[in-house]
């Protein structure tokens, strides 16, 4: 039983979602999940939610209670008005959708608003759907603001429910940053006994505000590496070679973002080149700070955000 702060009471976890009744038989799925919400650099969570949508067969099979878990007036809903009366209306949905990859094989996939209220009634419920319809994995993945240039390959910190699940380096020690209801649900997931995974891609810090889907490639590539999962990937690498050589003409010539990148590549390769150290934080470095950098890269991001942007 759960006591919200409204004083109301949830008798179970089921409370929170409605379960389509008519499912295939599903043996031990893959749950992916990306929230919107959190930090999400380069729109990376994003941009792979909409690929994924956009190329595969797919359905909704879940769906939460918004009204509980959202705070409208937070997060305004938009509604349309046309002349002399209101004509829609944009209703947030939190929903797990069914999908299947290129080999035909069945998976899931949570998206929708991170809940504002609820984190503790949320994971249950999440956690109840995953040992009802038997899920072996739970992947969640979004983007991080990195200090990291662009012309390096793209990192990812990987983390897991257990040590054997992460595959990666990580590039950081012991951090504490503020909470969400994705980390609470891989932290509940791990103290009930299953198997989950998270991705955080790193972006360069200058590009976190653009669509960078260098980064979601990365994401997706971390998804099939962890779930073996056959999915498609070949259109957001056009994206985002197309990207890439549209930074890459923005930059050239430009002496202070060239200066700033060079001197990002040198830290970079400094802490890649030091196989020996267990963590980008483990000693103390001449790091320029992100004021610093944001300063000399504002003419460049009012350029990738302004209206002739591709990015």
């Amino acid at each position: 039983m759960l006591d919200t702060e409204m004083g109301e009471t949830l008798l179970n976890p089921e409370d929170l979602y409605e379960l389509d009744t008519d499912l295939p038989e599903l043996t031990g799925p893959v749950l992916l999940h990306s929230l919107d919400g959190f930090v999400d650099a380069g729109s990376t969570g994003q941009l792979v939610r909409e690929h994924l949508l956009e190329a595969l067969e797919h359905r909704v099979v879940a769906r939460f209670d918004v009204d509980s878990l959202i705070d409208y007036r937070a997060r305004r809903p938009p509604m349309t008005f046309d002349r002399d009366h209101w004509a829609s209306y944009e209703a947030p949905e939190l929903v797990v959708r069914l999908l299947r990859d290129e080999a035909g094989s069945p998976f899931l996939m949570l998206s929708g608003p991170e809940p504002d209220r609820l984190w503790e009634g949320f994971t249950s419920s999440v956690l109840h759907l995953v040992e009802r319809l038997g899920v072996g994995l739970v992947v969640g993945f979004h983007g991080i603001p990195m200090g990291v240039p662009h012309t390096r390959p793209v990192g990812i910190t990987a983390h897991a429910t257990r040590p054997e699940l992460v595959t990666r380096n990580s590039w950081f020690d012991k951090v504490q940053v503020p909470g969400s209801a994705a980390g609470l649900l891989e932290l509940r997931l791990g103290e009930a006994g299953h198997d989950a995974v998270g991705l955080a891609v790193h972006v360069p810090h200058y590009l976190a505000q653009s669509a960078y889907p260098a980064a979601a490639v990365a994401a997706l590539e971390g998804v099939i590496d962890a779930t073996g999962l056959d999915l498609p990937v070949e259109r957001l690498r056009e994206a985002a070679s197309a990207t890439d050589a549209d930074i890459a003409e923005q930059v050239d010539g430009n002496d202070e973002v060239e200066k700033v990148v060079r001197a990002l590549e040198q830290q970079y390769d400094a802490f890649a080149g030091a196989a020996a150290r267990d963590s980008l934080l483990a000693e103390s470095q001449d790091m320029p700070t992100a004021d610093e950098l944001g300063a000399q890269f504002e003419r460049f991001l009012a350029e990738q955000d302004g209206p002739d942007s591709q990015g």
